[in-house]
């Protein structure tokens, strides 16, 4: 089963999963943007929308989802904010290089199959200056954990991936730079990550 089928399928279900889960965490990561002047914000994998509530209403966004079904949702919570939505693969965003102020990455490196390739894609899009919110669950680097790991074999292909190392995807993108890492849920297994890309 594709990711496109499986979320299309879990999206009826998906808020009332993590919505109470990922309330707190969402809102300490965007509150980055608070501060920042008016600008471009790219959230990638925007999902059913549970960051929106959490957005600044001084930017102009774009949202992009691989999932129709995901947008749908989205689609509902704008309620008259500056945010377009898009359907396309992280992996491969359809926008050119240097566009973005800033990007989002909420649960969504450790769900595509390429998250080397989404953090590479975020990095081309994004201004020099310009930062990256990552909030997701990674393994240490070392680390076994041999149930994620061999549920993982399962999971990956139905909703998420249990075995990204996030320092392994980081060096998939040498210009970035992290400012800031900070655990967030599950004992340290979720992280809230914030990357910048120098001038």
């Amino acid at each position: 089963m594709s990711l496109k089928h499986s979320y299309a399928l879990i999206a009826p279900f998906y808020d009332a999963f993590l919505t109470a889960a990922t309330h707190g965490a969402r809102g300490r990561s965007l509150a980055a943007l608070a501060g920042q002047p008016p600008g471009e914000v790219l959230i990638a994998g925007i999902g059913t929308g549970l960051d929106i509530p959490h957005l600044p209403p001084q930017h102009r966004y774009v949202g992009i989802d691989l999932t129709r079904a995901m947008l749908a949702k989205a689609q509902r919570r704008i309620a008259g904010r500056h945010i377009r939505l898009v359907q396309g693969d992280v992996q491969r965003l359809p926008f050119p290089d240097t566009h973005f102020d800033a990007v989002v990455l909420h649960l969504i490196l450790a769900v595509v199959p390429e998250p080397n390739a989404c953090l590479a894609e975020a990095a081309r899009v994004l201004k020099p200056g310009g930062h990256i919110l990552v909030f997701d669950k990674f393994l240490k680097p070392g680390e076994r954990a041999l149930w994620k790991r061999a549920m993982n074999s399962l999971t990956r292909h139905v909703a998420t991936r249990l075995d990204v190392v996030f320092e392994d995807v980081l060096a998939a993108a040498p210009n970035l730079q992290r400012h800031h890492d900070e655990p967030a849920l599950a004992g340290g297994w979720f992280r809230l990550i914030r990357l910048h890309k120098p001038e």
